[in-house]
C-alpha cells in the first residue's frame, strides 16, 4: 500500500438533507460505497415520486468500485440500489439479513437480476487492496442495524449508520466494546448520524414504548386500529405479542406492512401466523377482539390509515369505540398530511392517540445529543464529520463534538460533493465535484429541469389557459374566432365577460402576425404567450400558464 496516496471521502447524498444517503471512499484505484438511498420529495416537487443522489462520478469512475456497503434496510439507505444498479456494475453488496430480504424485494419489483449480495455480521471482515472493512451492531429502529469500519492506508475511517443507544432494548445490544476497541486501537475521522442533534437529552427505550403500548391495549374496549412505520419489525413483533396478551387477533393492512412482516418471518423475529386473520374474520368478530395493523402513520394519502380516515376503505369503515394509534413521529415535512388525518379521525368520533398525547407510544431511532457525545467518547476520532441531517443539525452536531475535546479546526461541516482528503499527515478539505438533484419522475429518471417543476408550481396555483386558434396559412386569415378554456385559472361560466376580453386580444395579436410580411407558427405562439401573460396579470394579478394551439386549416 502507498501511503502517500490521499483516501477521500464524499457525500453523492444525505447532508443538509434527510435522505439519498449515500457515501463514497476513494483511494487510488478503488472506491467503496456506503448506503445508496432515496429521498421522498417535498410539497413543493410537484410530480416527482423520489429524489436520487447523483451517480455521475460514480458512472465516470466505474472501473473503481469494488463494492457497496448498506448500513440497515430503510428506503433512505437502500432504496436507490435499484437505480444505481442500472447505471453501475456494482461487484458485491453487503448487507444485513433484514436489508437483504428488503433489497432482494425491491430489486424483483423491477425485474433486476442480481446475485451477489453477501450477508453481514460482525465476524465479517472485506478485504480489497486498499481496504479492510468490518462492522458493529448497533440498535436502531429496525433490526440488523450495523456501523462500519473502513481501514485505510491513512487510517480508519468509522460510519455509525442510523443510530441510538438502548440500555433495554428489544432486540440484541448495540456492540459498545467493539466501538470502545475501535476507539483504543486509533479512528481517523468519525461520520456520525446528526438526525436528532437538536434534541438535548437520551432517547427513550423501545421497552418503555412496549409498556405504554401495552396500556393501551388493556384499557382499550373497542377496534385498536394502530400505524406505524412498516420497517420498525421489533414494534411489529412487540405489537403481536401484546395482541396475544389482549386476546386480540390482527388484520393487516399496507403492502409495506404485508411485505415487512413476511420478511420478518422469514428472518425469525416472527413465528405466529395464527394470530393473523382476514378482514372478513375480523368483520364478524367482537370489535375488542381486534387489532387493525396498518402503513400510514406519516399522513401518506393512499396509506391504509388515510383511506380508512376518508371513507374509502372497501374493509374498514370507523366505528364509535375504536381506538386510533399512532406509534410514530413525524417525519419532517409530514406534520400537515398527519393533522389532516388525524382531525379526519376525530371528526368520525374515533379515540385518537399520538406520540404528542400520550409520550411514550414511540421513540426515535436516532440519538439525541447525550448519545451523540456517547458514541464520540466511545470511539474517541481525531477528525469528525457530521452526516444524515439538515444544515442546522449537522452544525450543532460539529458544536458537540467540540464539546467532546474535538478541536473546531478537526471538525468539517461540508455539502453533497465536498472532497476531504486524508493523508499522513492531515486531514482537510480538497475540492468539490459537481452535484445535482436527480428526480424520479414516473419513468423518466435524470435532472427534470428547474423550468419543469416551476411550471408544475404555477398550473398548481394559477392554473392553466388554453387558447385555441384555427388558422389558415395561405390566406393569412382566421378562419374561426379563437376559443379559450381554462383549468385552474377561473371558472368560465362565472366569468364570461374576462374569457371574452382574452378571446379579442388574442384574435388582434393574431390578425396583425397574420398581415406581417412573413408569418410562422412559432412567432404567433410567442406573442400570445408574451402578451396574453402581460394582459392577464393586469386585469386578474395571476399568471397562469399560456398554452397556444394553432391548428391550420383549409376553409
Amino acid at each position: 500500500m502507498n501511503k502517500n496516496i490521499e483516501t477521500l471521502f464524499f457525500a453523492l447524498g444525505g447532508l443538509g438533507e434527510v435522505g439519498k444517503n449515500m457515501y463514497v471512499i476513494e483511494h487510488d484505484d478503488e472506491i467503496i460505497i456506503i448506503d445508496a438511498g432515496v429521498m421522498f420529495p417535498k410539497d413543493e416537487l410537484l410530480g416527482i415520486d423520489y429524489v436520487l443522489a447523483d451517480h455521475t462520478y460514480l458512472i465516470n469512475n466505474k472501473n473503481k468500485i469494488k463494492a457497496l456497503f448498506i448500513t440497515h434496510g430503510h428506503e433512505d439507505h437502500i432504496g436507490g440500489i435499484p437505480f444505481l444498479l442500472n447505471e453501475v456494475e456494482i461487484p458485491v453488496i453487503y448487507a444485513s439479513n433484514v436489508a437483504t430480504e428488503l433489497i432482494k424485494h425491491k430489486l424483483d419489483d423491477k425485474n433486476i437480476k442480481y446475485n451477489n449480495i453477501k450477508i453481514i455480521n460482525e465476524n465479517v471482515v472485506a478485504k480489497f487492496n486498499h481496504f479492510e472493512v468490518e462492522f458493529f451492531r448497533t440498535t436502531h429502529s429496525i433490526p440488523d442495524s450495523y456501523g462500519i469500519a473502513i481501514h485505510t492506508p491513512n487510517g480508519t475511517i468509522v460510519t455509525t449508520g442510523d443510530f441510538k443507544f438502548d440500555l433495554t432494548p428489544i432486540g440484541p445490544m448495540a456492540n459498545l466494546q467493539k466501538m470502545a476497541s475501535l476507539g483504543e486501537k486509533g479512528v481517523r475521522l468519525l461520520l456520525s448520524d446528526s438526525t436528532n442533534a437538536l434534541v438535548p437529552g437520551f432517547s427513550i427505550s423501545e421497552s418503555a414504548v412496549d409498556e405504554a403500548l401495552g396500556e393501551l391495549f388493556a384499557r382499550s374496549t373497542g377496534r385498536i386500529i394502530l400505524a406505524t412505520f412498516a420497517s420498525n419489525i421489533y414494534r411489529v413483533a412487540h405489537i403481536i405479542e401484546t395482541c396475544k396478551d389482549n386476546n386480540r387477533k390482527i388484520v393487516v393492512f399496507g403492502r409495506s406492512m404485508i411485505n415487512s412482516i413476511e420478511i420478518a418471518k422469514s428472518c425469525g423475529f416472527i413465528s405466529d401466523d395464527n394470530i393473523f386473520i382476514t378482514s372478513d374474520d375480523a368483520n364478524r368478530m367482537n370489535p375488542s377482539e381486534v387489532c387493525i395493523l396498518c402503513t400510514g402513520s406519516q399522513g401518506e394519502p393512499l396509506a391504509a390509515l388515510s383511506r380508512i380516515a376518508n371513507g374509502v376503505d372497501s374493509n374498514v369503515k370507523l366505528l364509535p369505540d375504536d381506538t386510533i394509534i399512532f406509534s410514530s413521529s413525524p417525519i419532517p415535512g409530514n406534520a400537515l398530511s398527519i393533522n389532516r388525518v388525524i382531525n379526519k379521525l376525530y371528526l368520525k368520533g374515533a379515540k385518537v392517540y399520538t406520540n404528542a398525547s400520550e409520550s411514550d407510544i414511540h421513540t426515535s431511532g436516532h440519538g439525541k445529543q447525550d448519545e451523540l457525545k456517547l458514541i464520540m467518547r466511545l470511539i474517541k476520532p481525531e477528525y469528525f464529520i457530521p452526516i444524515h441531517g439538515e444544515y442546522r443539525m449537522l452544525k450543532k452536531h460539529a458544536e458537540i463534538a467540540n464539546s467532546c475535546s474535538i478541536d473546531k479546526d478537526h471538525t468539517f461541516v461540508i455539502k453533497n460533493g465536498d472532497r476531504i482528503a486524508l493523508n499522513k499527515d492531515k486531514v482537510y478539505l480538497k475540492d468539490s465535484i459537481p452535484i445535482n438533484s436527480i428526480y424520479v419522475d414516473g419513468k423518466r429518471i435524470g435532472n427534470i429541469g428547474t423550468s419543469i417543476i416551476k411550471d408544475r408550481k404555477i398550473m398548481s396555483t394559477d392554473g392553466v389557459l388554453i387558447a385555441i386558434l384555427n388558422v389558415n396559412s395561405e390566406n393569412r386569415t382566421l378562419t374561426l374566432n379563437p376559443n379559450v378554456t381554462t383549468r385552474g385559472f377561473v371558472i368560465v361560466n362565472e366569468n364570461q365577460n374576462l374569457i371574452n376580453d382574452i378571446e379579442k386580444k388574442i384574435k388582434q395579436i393574431a390578425i396583425s402576425e397574420l398581415n406581417k410580411e412573413t408569418f410562422n407558427h412559432i412567432d404567433l405562439k410567442n406573442r400570445i404567450i408574451l402578451e396574453i401573460n402581460s394582459y392577464i396579470i393586469e386585469l386578474t394579478g395571476r399568471r397562469p400558464i399560456i398554452m397556444p394551439m394553432i391548428l391550420e386549416t383549409k376553409i
